[in-house]
């Protein structure tokens, strides 16, 4: 049995601290020199203001330029605290969208099954995948803020957003094995302006699939393509089969519904699919050769905010 090497000091100097005030008491504790010389009040775990636009950027910034320094140490305390101190940047940065503390937090920066004769080299390999993967994610936070915040703005409550329009011109799309399908769907996307993020066509960056899969599910629309790529049926019954989607499309339906409500995903049928069951009637698009489905996916997108020139389903 291979273990991970214990914790070291890589000698970096890293040792800045925070001041937090809880149940009326002061502590301090020994942080990365994130929030720079200045000291950041939090109360209850919550800062009582968030910071600038400016300031955001730098923490940030800040936090994804250490990761070449972490990247020789696994396992090491100054890793241990960049990575709280970053999940606490985060969360005082983006206090209207506490998920993405979550979706920091859940990065894997170790092998996911162990056995005897792994090498030490695979745990390096994904430790600094993590690392790769949990940078690529303070990229996206720099570039969202860069692109949509603004110093006089002031922070909507979990899970509201301040207008209906979507900070990002990304839709996921969920499919199975029919690429024809995925292809038509993509293409449509790509004539209304959208960016379709297709799965299979991004990066691997030397990450597990679901590692992957949450790093470009951040997105706040999909399209579940439900097309009949397998068949079923219940045991002992196999003369009787029913054309039911591709498994990986369940849970990735399930997954974007958990995360954006049922209103912030679209599932677009083909043939005669069987539809889980505890999806049943709910309202959902039916591929056709009249491509009125297209008229019908304008109509989602622009319920939840996407400004969609409806004459381009026309003229596509």
């Amino acid at each position: 049995m291979h273990y991970a090497r214990p914790y070291g000091d890589m000698g970096l100097s890293l040792k800045h601290r925070l001041t937090t005030v809880q149940d009326g008491t002061r502590s301090e504790g020994a942080n990365l020199e994130l929030w720079g010389s200045e000291s950041l009040k939090v109360v209850g775990n919550r800062s009582m203001t968030r910071p600038s636009k400016a300031k955001s950027i730098e923490l940030l910034t800040k936090a994804l330029d250490v990761i070449p320094e972490l990247k020789p140490s696994r396992g090491s305390q100054e890793f241990q605290r960049w990575r709280r101190d970053t999940q606490v940047a985060i969360r005082e940065i983006f206090v209207e969208r506490p998920e993405y503390v979550q979706e920091f937090d859940n990065v894997n920066y170790t092998l996911q099954v162990y056995s005897s004769g792994i090498p030490d080299s695979e745990f390096q390999r994904a430790y600094e995948g993590g690392l790769d993967s949990a940078g690529a994610k303070l990229k996206s936070m720099i570039d969202e803020i860069k692109t949509w915040r603004t110093d006089d703005e002031t922070p909507a409550p979990a899970g509201i957003q301040k207008n209906n329009r979507p900070k990002t011109n990304e839709v996921f799309i969920v499919h199975g094995r029919d690429d024809g399908t995925k292809n038509t769907v993509a293409r449509f996307l790509e004539s209304l302006g959208l960016e379709p993020v297709i799965l299979a066509e991004q990066p691997s960056q030397g990450r597990t699939i679901i590692e992957k899969f949450e790093q470009h599910a951040q997105v706040e629309f999909a399209i579940a393509l439900m097309t009949p790529d397998d068949a079923g049926s219940f045991q002992g019954d196999e003369n009787n089969l029913s054309p039911r989607v591709r498994q990986n499309v369940i849970f990735e339906l399930g997954f974007f519904i958990g995360r954006l409500d049922r209103k912030g995903v679209c599932a677009v049928t083909k043939g005669d699919v069987e539809i889980p069951s505890d999806y049943a009637g709910v309202v959902y698009i039916q591929l056709d050769d009249s491509d009125g489905w297209k008229l019908k996916l304008i109509k989602e997108l622009k319920s939840v905010g996407y400004d969609i020139d409806a004459n381009k389903a026309i003229a596509n």
